[in-house]
């Protein structure tokens, strides 16, 4: 039985042309050694497996190589390979320069390759300097890291920096298109994908996931197996959500929320990942930006058909609100809790009931009401249980005389009239303001239309319901002038705000009886305060006297007659 050799390694380049996603690097390298242009110390930064510590073995083959002389000889001996994370210390790079000194035996040069140079101490580093500075003719250093920002400036000064990129998940694909042709597995092309894009831009991790699924599900790569072995939710499933989301279902949404949780996947996972669909669809939209959908031609096609369901304004809105919610996630209590009232928030963003302002709406739950079956429990038949008293004989006894009962006096009590900051006034008026709302969010409530003058007539038959009950400063208030009809809701002036605010306390009973009374639910009682009309009342002597003098102009010799004071 062979030994099993692992992808990444079965399948390292060779060459600069079997490097995938890095062709500024290699192309930059193969001229510099043709040019001879090489620098004498290079730094290889960039993620994990993207080909650094590959490029730099390619390299110091190359440089080696003379005229008539193929890539498979062997200068192994020429090579030096330094592990930075072990031998991290002062003595280390001691012996390393000490090393530097002795010219190669064969071949042009000595090429140290270092990795994970991050990793070296503070003194180690120190003592590197000058020999990286000025090495001998025949060493050049290669250098590699993960983590550029941890090397000291002065390191970085003394090298020629690369940067390696991560590898697209085009390019990612296509190699491994390769790789399973030469092994004779039949890959879907979704699954490759969905591979690429969970290796995020690491050929080596691609690779490992790779040879984790085909001992999997065998020769036969199917997405269904991809996406069972890496635990990863299908797109199916945001395909689901979103047809639902369109439908405003959110019974539906939620239950279906509830299946992707139970198959162990977490909240988080699911809507950040429902922003990326919606990020996908809203691509889709347009030709030009269709190229930026990382997806393979399956799903490419069922983009494009949700796609043209999406309107440009709920993919905007939706994709604002995943993203709120993303981040809201993690220090929110209720994380269920979270994710589903947006699903509901989602969910009513077509919907086509009137929406006031542009807060966060969900559909009352009463729209749905008619699509459930309710079950009525039969009452149970309340049993009543006599009991049988036994006849007890009755003695002759002697007759008393019956008194009269005494009627008792009846206190009459009188309702105290409560404080509007009273408990009680406070309760009623948060009651009042829950059944506006109501109002507000049920959809299909009658919307008659009417006219001025019947606005004014319920008016007044209210103002004569207050007098009747005692009320008689808000009935007062209400006879300060007349309602008019504007834009299809009441409005109503007042000289004062002090008259306004005593109004306001009694605002959501009077709404409700003028909503009841014209038929129309939809209006509004806008209350206003004019500062005009302030001019047209009373209040000190002074202003009295003046509005009777202008009435009378015989006030004023009245006045001077009998020598009267204001």
């Amino acid at each position: 039985m062979e030994q099993f050799i692992v992808s990444a390694r079965k399948y390292r380049p060779q060459t600069f042309e079997d490097v995938v996603g890095q062709k500024a690097i290699t192309n930059t390298l193969e001229n510099a050694i043709k040019s001879n242009h090489l620098a004498q110390a290079l730094l290889f930064t960039g993620p994990r497996g993207v080909g650094k510590t590959t490029c730099a073995r390619i390299l110091a083959k190359k440089i080696n190589e003379n005229a008539g002389e193929t890539s498979e000889d062997d200068f192994a001996f020429n090579i030096f390979e330094l592990d930075a994370a072990s031998n991290n210390s002062v003595d280390d790079i001691r012996s390393l320069t000490d090393q530097v000194r002795i010219p190669p035996q064969t071949g042009k040069y000595k090429v140290y390759i270092i990795d994970e140079v991050h990793m070296l101490s503070q003194a180690a580093f120190n003592a590197f300097l000058k020999t990286l500075e000025e090495p001998p003719a025949h060493a050049i250093f290669i250098l590699a890291t993960t983590e550029k920002h941890k090397i000291i400036p002065t390191i970085l000064s003394r090298c020629q920096i690369f940067d390696f990129k991560r590898i697209g998940v085009l390019d990612t694909k296509e190699y491994l298109v390769k790789i399973a042709t030469q092994e004779n597995i039949n890959a879907d092309d979704d699954a490759l994908h969905i591979i690429a894009q969970k290796a995020d831009g690491a050929m080596r991790d691609a690779l490992s996931i790779f040879d984790r699924v085909v001992s999997f599900s065998g020769s036969e790569l199917t997405r269904k197996a991809v996406t069972e072995n890496l635990n990863v939710l299908d797109y199916d499933e945001y395909f689901i959500t979103t047809d639902l989301l369109l439908e405003n279902n959110i019974p539906e949404v939620l239950v279906h929320f509830n299946s992707i949780l139970s198959k162990g996947f977490e909240g988080h996972h699911f809507i950040s990942g429902l922003a990326s669909h919606f990020r996908d669809l809203l691509v889709s939209k347009d030709k030009i930006t269709l190229d930026l959908l990382e997806v393979g031609d399956n799903a490419k096609k069922k983009y494009l058909a949700q796609s043209q369901k999406s309107d440009i304004r709920f993919l905007l809105q939706a994709i604002d609100m995943a993203n709120d919610c993303d981040l809201k996630y993690k220090s929110s209590k209720n994380q269920r809790l979270l994710v589903e009232l947006t699903l509901m928030q989602l969910a009513s963003i077509t919907f086509d009931g009137e929406k006031k302002n542009n807060k966060p709406y969900i559909i009352a739950a009463i729209h749905f009401q008619s699509k459930v079956k309710r079950k009525v429990a039969k009452p149970i038949a309340s049993q009543t249980f006599t009991k049988q008293k036994k006849e007890v004989p009755v003695l002759n006894e002697p007759k008393t005389p019956v008194l009269k009962e005494i009627p008792k006096p009846v206190l009459e009590t009188k309702t105290r009239r409560r404080s509007a900051l009273s408990l009680t006034s406070i309760n009623r008026k948060k009651e009042l303001e829950k059944i506006e709302v109501e109002y507000d969010q049920v959809e299909g409530l009658p919307t008659d239309s009417f006219k001025e003058n019947d606005a004014v007539l319920l008016w007044q038959k209210y103002t004569e319901e207050l007098l009747d009950k005692g009320k008689k400063s808000v009935a007062s208030i209400m006879k300060a002038n007349k309602p008019t009809l504007r834009e299809g809701h009441i409005h109503f002036e007042l000289p004062n705000n002090l008259m306004k605010d005593q109004l306001d306390r009694s605002k959501h009973a009077l709404l409700k009886y003028l909503r009841e009374g014209l038929n129309n639910f939809k209006i509004d009682l806008i209350i206003d305060v004019n500062e005009k009309e302030t001019k047209k009342y009373a209040y000190t002597p002074q202003e009295k006297y003046q509005k009777l003098k202008e009435k009378n102009n015989a006030m004023e010799l009245l006045r001077k007659t009998f020598d009267l004071d204001l």
